[in-house]
């Protein structure tokens, strides 16, 4: 019995760690539009692009373009 509540509880936990991480941003770009993403954008060095996913396709925007992005909170 003890052994499936430790399972559980580290289940749940890892649960929790997972939905934490989650952190929807706003790209504001230069011709003033605005873009949430679920998360953060990352920059890919490589291309000079930054990638997040929308609807299950991955984006790109060019570094160029994008002003500012915001954690929303």
């Amino acid at each position: 019995m003890k052994f499936k509540t430790m399972t559980l509880a580290l289940i749940v936990t890892g649960v929790g760690v997972l939905a934490g991480c989650s952190s929807p941003s706003m790209v504001e770009k230069r011709d003033g539009s605005q873009v949430v993403t679920p998360d953060e954008p990352q920059y890919n060095k490589d291309t000079g692009f930054y990638e997040y996913e929308k609807d299950g396709h991955k984006v790109q925007v060019n570094k160029d373009d994008v002003k500012t992005i915001e954690e929303v909170k």
